[in-house]
C-alpha cells in the first residue's frame, strides 16, 4: 500500500519533466526549420533578390552617375571583371589629395596641405591607370639607386633638383646619387657624421621619422643602419616625390605637419630628422616643435640641419628654436655647422617653469596617442614616470621585436594574446610562401602593406626578408599602433 501510494505521488512530477523536455525540443526544433526556409526563401524567392538588391541600391544611390554606378556593381558581381579604367590624366591621382579643392582653403598653419577627402558621390570609380609604358619595377636594392622613368615620368624635381644630387636623368632610368640639400655628397657621408653624436650602429636606435623627406635618399640609407624610416612630405610643387620614394623601395608617406597631429602615436619614433624640412617648430606658440615632442620616444633624438639653424638672416628664430628646446629640457648634443642635434629627456617634464611660450603639461585627460584627424595641443603631452619605453631601457634591436612591450592597454591583463598572435602569424607566412606561392620573401615583392595590424605580427614574421611593411591600424580599432612602435616597426593609424 505504501509503494503504491509512492509510486502514484511521484509521476504527475516525472510527467511535468517530460512535458518541459518535450517543449524544448519542440522549441530547437521550431527554429531550426524556421532557419530553413528562411535560406530557402533567401535562396530561391525574389525576397531574397529583393534584399540583395537593396545593397545594390545602396551603393547606387551614393553616385551622382547611376549608370556608372550601375556598371561598377555588375562588374563587381562578376569577379571584378570589366571594372573601367580611369582617365589617362588620372595617372597620378592621390586619394584626399585633390590640388583643384586644396587650392580653395585656408592656408593658415597650412590647412590647404593637409589630406581633404571629398563626398563619396565624388570620388572615381574606377581603377587608376599606371603611367604610359609602365614596366616591371626595377628590383631591390638596385631600386635604391635607380629607376624606370617610364614609371615615373616626372622630370621637375631631377631639373631643379639635381646640381645637389637628389636625382638625375640617364637614358631611360632616373638615377639617385643619394644627395640633398643639406647633404649633396651624398647621405652616406652625412649619416656617418651624426653617428659621431648618437648611436646610429648600435641597435639602440630602430624608428626615425624624417620630415619634409623630398626622394627620402635619408630614409634609404638609414635601412642599413637597421634603422627603420618612415619619410614624409605633402605634395606639392614636387608632386611625385613620395610618389618617387615608394618606386624606390623606401618606407614613405604623404603627409603635412599642419593644423592636426601626424597619426602616428605618441613616443614612437627614436629619432626625428628634419633635413631643411623648412618647418616653422617655434611658431604658433612653438605648436609645432610641441608635436615634434609628443612623437618623439624619451631618451630619443632630434637633428634639424638647415634654416634656422646657424643660418644666414635667422638670428631670432634660431634663437627661439633654442628656447624651446631649453623650455623642454632637452639636452643640447651638437651643433655642427647648421646641423644641432638635441637628446630628449626620459622620465618626468621638467614643466611647469617660466618660458616665453607659456609651455606647459597638458592635463590628464589627455590621450597622446589620439592622432587620426586630431588638432594640435598647445599643451605638451606627458610621458610615463617608469619610462619603461624610453631609449636606454626599451630593448635593442633586434631584441625588441620579439620582447613583451612596454605599452598597450590590450595587454595589460596578460601576453597570451599577444604571444598566440606572434605565433598565428608566423604559421601564415609560412603558408603564404610555401602553398600560396606567394612571392615573399623573393626581391621581386619591397613595399607591402598590412591593412589591420593589430600588433604588427604579420610585418613581424618578414623579419628576414627583403620587405618593409607599412602597418596600418583602423581608427576604429583598438589602438595598438604603440606596441607596433615598441617593437621597432612602423605604422600609421587611417580609416578605410
Amino acid at each position: 500500500m505504501g509503494h503504491s501510494n509512492s509510486s502514484s505521488s511521484s509521476s504527475p512530477s516525472k510527467r511535468g519533466h517530460a512535458l518541459r523536455q518535450w517543449r524544448l525540443l519542440d522549441l530547437v526544433s521550431g527554429v531550426f526549420f524556421f532557419l530553413v526556409l528562411l535560406f530557402f526563401t533567401m535562396v530561391f524567392t525574389p525576397l531574397g533578390d529583393s534584399l540583395a538588391a537593396s545593397g545594390r541600391q545602396t551603393l547606387l544611390r551614393s553616385g551622382a552617375d547611376p549608370q556608372q554606378r550601375h556598371r561598377l556593381v555588375a562588374a563587381i558581381e562578376a569577379g571584378g571583371r570589366g571594372v573601367e579604367a580611369c582617365p589617362a590624366a588620372d595617372a597620378d591621382h592621390m586619394p584626399c589629395e585633390d590640388p583643384r579643392l586644396n587650392s580653395q582653403l585656408s592656408r593658415e598653419m597650412n590647412y590647404y596641405r593637409e589630406r581633404h577627402c571629398p563626398r563619396p558621390e565624388d570620388s572615381p570609380l574606377c581603377l587608376i591607370p599606371p603611367p604610359h609604358g609602365y614596366r616591371v619595377p626595377v628590383p631591390w636594392p638596385e631600386s635604391l639607386h635607380k629607376i624606370w622613368h617610364s614609371n615615373m615620368p616626372y622630370n621637375k624635381i631631377a631639373d631643379r633638383k639635381g646640381h645637389q644630387g637628389w636625382m638625375k636623368l640617364e637614358g631611360q632610368h632616373f638615377i639617385f646619387p643619394g644627395g640633398g640639400t643639406m647633404f649633396p655628397d651624398g647621405a652616406e657621408q652625412y649619416i656617418e657624421k651624426l653617428g659621431q653624436y648618437i648611436p646610429i650602429s648600435e641597435g639602440v636606435l630602430r624608428t626615425a621619422l624624417d620630415m619634409g623627406c623630398g626622394v627620402a635618399s635619408f630614409g634609404g640609407y638609414m635601412l642599413s643602419k637597421n634603422i627603420l624610416t618612415m619619410s614624409f612630405a605633402p605634395r606639392d610643387s614636387h608632386k611625385a616625390q613620395i610618389q618617387f620614394a615608394l618606386e624606390r623601395g623606401i618606407p614613405a608617406f604623404v603627409a603635412m605637419l599642419g593644423t592636426r597631429r601626424l597619426p602616428f602615436p605618441a613616443f614612437g619614433f627614436d629619432l626625428v630628422h628634419c633635413s631643411r624640412c623648412l618647418i616653422p617648430f617655434t611658431a604658433y606658440n612653438a605648436s609645432y616643435f610641441i608635436e615634434v615632442d609628443r612623437l618623439l620616444r624619451p631618451g630619443g633624438y632630434l637633428v634639424i640641419s638647415g634654416p634656422p639653424v646657424q643660418w644666414p638672416k635667422q638670428d631670432k628664430e634660431w634663437s627661439d628654436l633654442q628656447a624651446v628646446a631649453r623650455a623642454l629640457c632637452y639636452e643640447l648634443i651638437a651643433v655642427d655647422g647648421n646641423t644641432v642635434i638635441w637628446k630628449k629627456p626620459v622620465g618626468e617634464s621638467c614643466l611647469p617653469n617660466e618660458n616665453e611660450f607659456g609651455l606647459e603639461l597638458c592635463d590628464d585627460s589627455d590621450y597622446p596617442s589620439q592622432a587620426w584627424y586630431f588638432k594640435l595641443k598647445k599643451c605638451v603631452s606627458r610621458t610615463s614616470v617608469k619610462g619603461d619605453y624610453a631609449i636606454g631601457i626599451i630593448p635593442k634591436w633586434p631584441e625588441r621585436l620579439t620582447a613583451i612591450p612596454p605599452r598597450s592597454t590590450l595587454l595589460k591583463n596578460g601576453v597570451d594574446v599577444y604571444e598566440a598572435d606572434t605565433k598565428r602569424w608566423a604559421r601564415r607566412v609560412a603558408h603564404y610562401k610555401n602553398s600560396l606561392k606567394i612571392k615573399l620573401g623573393t626581391r621581386f615583392v619591397r613595399n607591402v602593406m598590412d591593412m589591420n595590424a593589430l600588433f604588427g605580427g604579420f610585418a613581424a614574421a618578414l623579419k628576414s626578408d627583403p620587405v618593409w611593411v607599412i602597418n596600418v591600424v583602423p581608427a576604429l580599432k583598438p589602438p595598438t599602433l604603440d606596441v607596433i612602435f615598441d617593437r621597432g616597426l612602423i605604422g600609421v593609424y587611417h580609416d578605410w
